[in-house]
C-alpha cells in the first residue's frame, strides 16, 4: 500500500460505515464499536479511524457522548415554517415527527435592553426567563429562552408545563389567536456547551431565531431567543397562513 493510499485510507472507513448506517446494518442509536475494534475491523491505523468518525460527526450521522462512546444518530431532517401563524408542535407532527420538550429553569429578572425593547416594557421590567429544550422523536433540535412580561403572564411556566403547549397557554390568559410579528436568524458556528446540549459534533453549525410574538393587533406577547441544530432542521419561510 503507497503512501497514498494509506493516506487517504480514512476515506473508505468513512464510506463503509456511512454504507452502513445508511442501510440499517448500524441502526439508530447503535453504539460504535470501539476505536480498538474499529482497527482490527478495518486493518486501519488510530489515525483513520478518528479521521472518519469524525467526519461522520461533523455531517450528523454519528453522535460522540464522552464518556459513553460514539452513537448512530437519528437525522431527522425535518422543515421547519416560519410563516404568520408559527408554531412548533403543528410544524413537527404533521411531518410524522413527535414532539417533546423539557424544562431547563425559569428565571425571574430584569428586561435587558433588548428583551425590554422587543416586549414594548419599561427598562428594567420584571420579565420571566423560560428555557426549554425541544425533542423531535427524542433527538434534540433546539433549546433556548422566551421571555414574557411577568405582570401579564405570572404563571406563564407552571401553565405551560401543566397545558402541554404555547396556544393552549395564551388561550388560559384568554387570547384565542396570535401571529408571528417578526423572525430575525443567522447561522454561525455552535458553542461547545451548545454542542452538548443538542449532542451534535462541535464543527456542526447552529441557527440562532430571535422572534416576536405578537396578538392580533400587533401588542408583543413573547421573544424567544432560539438556537436550532441546522444539521437536523431546515426552514422555510411562508406567507401563507395555512402553511405556517
Amino acid at each position: 500500500m503507497n503512501l497514498d493510499m494509506i493516506r487517504d485510507r480514512w476515506r473508505d472507513i468513512r464510506a463503509a460505515l456511512e454504507q452502513d448506517i445508511m442501510d440499517g446494518v448500524l441502526e439508530p442509536g447503535a453504539r460504535l464499536p470501539t476505536e480498538a475494534e474499529l482497527v482490527k475491523l478495518y486493518d486501519a491505523g488510530r489515525h483513520s479511524i478518528r479521521r472518519a468518525v469524525a467526519e461522520l460527526a461533523k455531517e450528523g450521522h454519528l453522535s460522540v457522548e464522552q464518556g459513553r462512546g460514539t452513537f448512530v444518530q437519528p437525522r431527522p431532517m425535518l422543515e421547519y415554517t416560519i410563516g404568520p401563524r408559527t408554531r412548533m408542535r403543528r410544524n413537527m407532527t404533521s411531518q410524522g415527527v413527535d414532539v417533546s420538550g423539557e424544562m431547563l429553569g425559569v428565571d425571574r429578572l430584569e428586561a435587558s435592553p433588548r428583551v425590554a425593547r422587543r416586549l414594548g416594557l419599561a427598562p428594567g421590567a420584571e420579565v420571566i426567563a423560560t428555557r426549554r429544550l425541544s425533542l423531535a422523536d427524542g433527538v434534540p433540535v433546539s433549546f433556548g429562552t422566551i421571555y414574557h412580561d411577568a405582570a401579564r403572564f405570572p404563571a406563564f411556566p407552571e401553565r405551560r408545563q401543566t397545558l402541554g403547549s404555547v396556544s393552549a397557554v395564551y388561550a388560559s390568559y384568554g387570547i384565542k389567536d396570535y401571529l408571528r410579528g417578526s423572525t430575525r436568524m443567522y447561522a454561525r458556528p455552535a458553542r461547545l456547551d451548545e454542542a452538548r446540549q443538542l449532542r451534535q459534533h462541535p464543527d456542526m453549525p447552529v441557527i440562532v431565531v430571535r422572534a416576536v410574538d405578537t396578538e392580533l393587533d400587533g401588542t408583543p406577547l413573547s421573544y424567544s431567543e432560539v438556537i436550532w441544530s441546522a444539521a437536523r432542521v431546515k426552514f422555510n419561510i411562508s406567507t401563507s397562513e395555512d402553511e405556517a
